[in-house]
């Protein structure tokens, strides 16, 4: 699709319908390559630089992995002069000098926006506060390959803390894509409605609905796919104590998944999780407060209709074909 070429991922919004399918049957197709050994190295005359303000494990990983697979050099930037000694202006029209692409994964919308508007390369979002656009692809890719049906026949369910990053790029692409959507959340936490308003009319056009609510046991009935997030975001770590009695209701696990009535559900989550006490965040849950797990069991992330770790895996793939098209022409491809 050559009018990807150039173009920034900064959210979802920035894509139509039409592009956004396109981007999940070639990430599928580059899947399938990679299964089968071929490595055309298309950009092996390309340069990139990831640029990380929070840390990360699938974004960094997924896109150094992505760029090495196709043949180009990349740099990772964790302690730039950016936004401290140098403005986001300058700094993107450096970069912008260097690379022929670059990722950005920080705090605020407004940071990535700076460098696409500077850059003059194209720039994608590997997280901000308000959007995970790279993340949502890989989502709706596994619901594709998971779930016998269209996406515009498909309910997909957020639960948990619904006003974060992750569900508000999930909404977003329902809207597009003409999802049945559905935010199952304390109110304090369900999405901002003036994001909703803004999609009305994309929701409209395809059929989408777009719902919040409170009712777990209605919210959650005929689910295609069940999603949840940690309930602490990067930066909100002094909410735990609050945040606790507010979402445990909303926890998910088999009784949850029995109100689907549907056999066929899947669980999908960004990763990573507190699903147990194995890690340094869950030894001190289970000191501080007694339980042994936050958003999800372990008996739900393990079990056989959890698709978490091909979740993770599709990163790469997304990303990948995110690259190939807004550095390429069509006809490299």
């Amino acid at each position: 699709m050559s009018h990807l070429l150039g173009r920034s991922l900064l959210s979802l919004q920035e894509l139509n319908p039409l592009e956004i399918e396109y981007l999940l049957s070639f990430a599928q197709r580059l899947k399938l390559e990679r299964q089968q050994g071929h490595r055309p190295l298309r950009l092996a005359d390309k340069n990139i630089v990831l640029l990380f303000e929070k840390p990360s494990t699938r974004t960094r990983c997924a896109f150094e992995v992505a760029a090495f697979d196709e043949g180009a050099c990349v740099t990772t930037l964790t302690d730039s002069h950016a936004g401290d000694k140098e403005s986001i202006r300058d700094t993107a029209q450096v970069l912008g000098r260097f690379y022929d692409g670059i990722q950005f994964r920080g705090f605020a919308q407004a940071t990535v926006e700076e460098l696409a508007k500077y850059a003059g390369v194209p720039v994608w979002n590997g997280l901000t506060d308000e959007f995970h656009p790279t993340q949502t692809l890989a989502d709706l890719l596994t619901v594709r390959e998971c779930i016998n049906k269209p996406l515009n026949a498909v309910k997909l369910v957020y639960v948990g803390d619904a006003r974060n990053n992750v569900a508000h790029t999930l909404l977003v692409a329902a809207a597009k894509l003409g999802m049945h959507f559905v935010a199952v959340a304390p109110k304090p936490l369900q999405p901002n409605p003036d994001l909703i308003k803004s999609l009305a009319r994309e929701a409209a056009q395809s059929g989408a609905t777009i719902t919040a609510t409170e009712d777990i046991a209605a919210g959650v009935a005929n689910a295609d796919a069940i999603y949840t997030d940690v309930w602490i975001s990067m930066g909100e770590e002094a909410e735990i104590a609050k945040r606790i009695p507010l979402l445990l209701p909303y926890q998910v696990n088999n009784k949850m998944f029995e109100m689907t009535n549907n056999p066929n559900a899947i669980f999908l989550h960004c990763l990573p999780s507190w699903h147990n006490t194995e890690t340094k965040i869950g030894k001190e849950l289970l000191k501080d407060y007694g339980i042994t797990a936050l958003e999800v069991t372990d008996e739900v992330f393990y079990s056989d209709y959890s698709k978490v770790f091909q979740q993770a895996e599709n990163r790469m793939h997304t990303i990948k074909a995110l690259l190939l098209a807004t550095m390429l022409p069509a006809n490299e491809l």
